[in-house]
């Protein structure tokens, strides 16, 4: 590899757009975070838990230049209207149909969308933003990789756009700040457009009426300790394809046992199953309960069920 393994940088919760001239501003992109370790001569893609991803996306064996690189950025799915797509993207994350990984690539092609650079030749992880773009922006990264563009000081502007386009953030950065792998740091703010939680399967109401063979909902939650901690159940979201798809698999998960904490507000008559499933939720806000308000199931995600707590998920997160 390029001599050292790296842990992505994360960005800390902010509640509103701002603008401000000692900060750079960029879209928040809606899809898999993955560094791109790139030796000279061989390539690994490496999801945010550190996991080795290369095989899933076989379009980026192209990727060649001279000399080493660390890259960070997100592996997107583009839809017809140019825009994000996370249920393109769906097709790549081994949930649609269980395809090999070549004919999904050849059904619903990804590039990777690129925002930082950790190594080039050498750790550039410690200069200021400013002189890792500029470095990056020079250069000559092969197709599908795009390098993501920034704006100025004009953060409510390009918030303004993405509110429009239904996108689902911006990312602020201040100026002169170093990458801190593996750190949640305030030099980088998220200012989501559209809630979304990564949340763990636990359990499924019975459907009713013309849902009496799939489900109800799903009763979601995030690991605190060794159990998981209700967050709500969601039952809207699904295609009539999905809801029988789902059922199928819950079927083959059901346990006794239930996997969350003692709560009285989980809806009687729940079916628990082994929480191995990761659900990608929109939501409105955070109760004070700690529930889901208006959630809506967007689709399931590859990322491992274990890294969904509290903690990392929860309010504020």
């Amino acid at each position: 590899m390029s001599g050292r393994r790296f842990e992505p940088m994360l960005a800390s919760p902010w509640p509103a757009p701002f603008s401000d001239p000692e900060w750079l501003f960029e879209v928040k992109w809606d899809g898999v975070r993955v560094l791109l370790n790139w030796t000279g001569s061989s390539l690994m893609l490496q999801s945010r838990s550190g996991r080795d991803v290369t095989a899933t996306y076989p379009e980026m064996s192209r990727f060649f230049r001279p000399g080493a690189c660390v890259l960070d950025g997100e592996i997107i799915a583009f839809d017809d209207t140019g825009l994000p797509s996370f249920p393109t993207l769906q097709k790549r994350l081994g949930i649609a149909g269980g395809m090999r990984a070549t004919e999904a690539a050849r059904l619903a092609p990804v590039s990777y969308v690129v925002f930082d650079l950790l190594f080039d030749g050498e750790d550039v992880t410690h200069w200021p933003i400013e002189e890792r773009l500029v470095r990056l922006r020079a250069m000559d990264l092969p197709a599908p990789v795009v390098t993501s563009d920034v704006i100025e000081e004009h953060g409510e502007a390009l918030y303004a756009v993405v509110a429009e386009r239904g996108l689902e953030g911006i990312v602020a950065k201040r100026h002169g700040s170093s990458y801190r792998p593996g750190v949640r740091s305030p030099d980088w703010r998220k200012i989501p457009h559209v809630r979304v939680v990564r949340a763990v399967v636990g359990g499924f109401t019975p459907g009713e009426r013309g849902l009496a063979g799939t489900f109800g909902s799903l009763a979601l939650g995030l690991w605190e300790g060794t159990r998981l901690r209700w967050i709500g159940s969601v039952g809207t979201g699904f295609g009539d394809a999905a809801l029988l798809a789902i059922r199928a698999a819950l079927d083959e998960m059901t346990t006794p046992e239930s996997p969350f904490l003692a709560d009285s507000e989980l809806p009687v008559g729940t079916t628990w199953v082994t929480p191995h499933l990761v659900a990608r939720v929109e939501f409105k806000e955070w109760t004070e309960a700690g529930r889901l308000r208006a959630p809506s199931f967007k689709g399931f995600i590859a990322d491992p069920a274990e890294e969904q707590t509290w903690e990392a998920e929860g309010p504020g997160k």
